[in-house]
């Protein structure tokens, strides 16, 4: 049907629905990855992605095309490993992530795992995204989902799950300019570093609160506290999302990439090369 390389740029496309985003992490050019799927297009006989003015997203059949890459990647894999039975992996495997990542990416992300694997026990804590490479690298975890720095420390290693966009935000019924201030900031962490580069050069600015975790940041800001700044996911996934409003910034703030980040010493163990290897 296709070769390996083939199904693993269409699943990075899957999970990123940006074509620009794959052509460069995956190192092809925009056009040779607009040819690879409408050659897989055409061998299937079926579109596999929509691509329209509210974006990129899966057809149904591109979904079903999707769980086929998925096993048929993991067999591959379990094969070039030497593995008898991938199927026979048991054991716990200790995932971090924040709530948000929990409802909108491990649902799609740790799936394929699951089915493969179904005896392996998948223990999922929740906390601060910015303690989440922490947890990692200190062994607290196995893997995480989180955002990924410029530059990720030499004992990590990562790989790009989706990417999302930097977006202020005020509550809907605010009469103000929202970027005149106060601010609500994340106490520490990558959104906060990416806020205080936005806001270099641009003078003193009014800070009104800084909370923990981008969830309690939205709430503040519900609440009329002043303009926060978040990941555009958490904004999409946030009970309180009706009550606020998305204040355009020019230039906006640089987007994020959010990937699964281990331990580059624990890709030798089965539990971890298996999570690795069925989110390539």
């Amino acid at each position: 049907m296709a070769d390996d390389r083939e199904l693993r740029i269409f699943l990075h496309l899957a999970r990123t629905l940006n074509f620009g985003r794959t052509s460069l992490d995956c190192h092809v050019s925009p056009a040779t990855l607009t040819r690879m799927v409408q050659r897989l297009e055409s061998r299937v006989g079926h579109r596999l992605l929509d691509r329209g003015p509210g974006g990129v997203s899966l057809t149904a059949e591109g979904h079903r095309f999707r769980e086929y890459a998925v096993s048929a990647l993991g067999l591959w894999d379990a094969y070039r490993r030497g593995d008898p039975d991938p199927v026979e992996l048991t054991g716990r495997l200790t995932v971090f992530a924040t709530v948000t990542a929990c409802h909108a990416l491990l649902p799609d992300l740790l799936a394929p795992f699951r089915r493969a694997h179904p005896q392996v026990r998948v223990d999922l804590r929740t906390g601060d995204a910015a303690a989440a490479l922490a947890r990692v690298d200190e062994g607290e975890a196995d893997a995480a989902v989180a955002v990924v720095p410029a530059r990720l420390p030499e004992s990590l290693a990562s790989r790009t799950v989706t990417s999302t966009d930097l977006v202020f935000v005020t509550a809907r019924d605010r009469r103000d300019d929202g970027l005149a201030g106060p601010f609500v900031l994340p106490r520490r962490g990558l959104v906060r570093e990416a806020a205080d580069r936005w806001f270099r050069g641009r003078g003193p600015y009014g800070l009104a609160a800084e909370a923990d975790g981008h969830e309690a940041l939205l709430t503040l800001v519900a609440l009329g506290y002043g303009t926060g700044i978040v990941p555009r996911i958490v904004l999409d996934a946030g009970a309180v999302r009706d009550r606020l409003a998305i204040v355009p910034a020019d230039p906006p703030p640089a987007s994020l990439s959010i990937g699964l980040c281990v331990r580059r010493a624990d890709l030798r163990r089965p539990l971890v090369a298996a999570l690795w290897s069925l989110t390539n």
